[in-house]
């Protein structure tokens, strides 16, 4: 499973100092990355992100024309760590704890990065950004790849939507505070109860 390059070095240096390297489109995703970690991206746009980069609040319309844009930017970013997170988690999943292992990570990566997060799957986005579209992508043919192997009777691709959409909800479960998130532990138990049970009850279906 190949994952997507991240867009430029993201984190290595300040957004004002990629835009006098050169790199504006970096130093604005950038900034409106760390804008989303400070405050959740309340009033984040453009201009924001600008001020952020220290340019002018027009710069940013030579790269991107309008504030989705710069989201789309912003959630392929956000998508391709993800993916890096998930398959550091557990490059060869296996076993249901495997999968189980893999849903961690995708709660976890939620609980850490919120703001990111929320922009990834809560913000309008361009449906044709070629970055993001990519990345989207990846991450779909990484959930696939992971049922096949931890499941290989089953029909991967309603599967792995399934998959998908337990941990997605566990993860805005978690975030929201519907689930306790107040440690580590409590977080990991609840995962791994919840895969665990479905996919108890999956195979329990199958084998009878």
């Amino acid at each position: 499973m190949v994952l997507l390059r991240p867009l430029g070095n993201i984190g290595l240096v300040p957004p004002a100092a990629r835009y006098h390297h050169g790199d504006l489109p970096t130093a604005l995703v950038e900034a409106a990355i760390q804008l989303l970690e400070e405050n959740g991206g309340e009033d984040l746009s453009l201009r924001a992100a600008a001020r952020r980069a220290g340019v002018s609040t027009a710069a940013p319309y030579r790269h991107f024309p309008d504030r989705t844009a710069l989201l789309s930017a912003v959630a392929a970013v956000g998508y391709n760590e993800l993916g890096r997170d998930l398959v550091a988690a557990c490059p060869e999943p296996e076993t249901v704890d495997d999968l189980a292992t893999i849903a961690l990570a995708y709660v976890q990566f939620a609980l850490r990065r919120s703001g990111l997060f929320r922009v990834m799957f809560t913000e309008g986005c361009d449906t044709t950004s070629p970055d993001r579209v990519a990345a989207v992508a990846a991450i779909h043919e990484y959930l696939h790849h992971i049922v096949k192997s931890v499941s290989p009777k089953s029909d991967a691709g309603p599967t792995a939507v399934a998959m998908w959409a337990l941990v997605h909800g566990l993860a805005f479960l978690h975030l929201d505070g519907k689930l306790d998130s107040t440690t580590d532990s409590a977080v990991e138990n609840s995962v791994r109860d919840a895969v665990r049970a479905v996919f108890t009850v999956g195979q329990t279906r199958s084998d009878s």
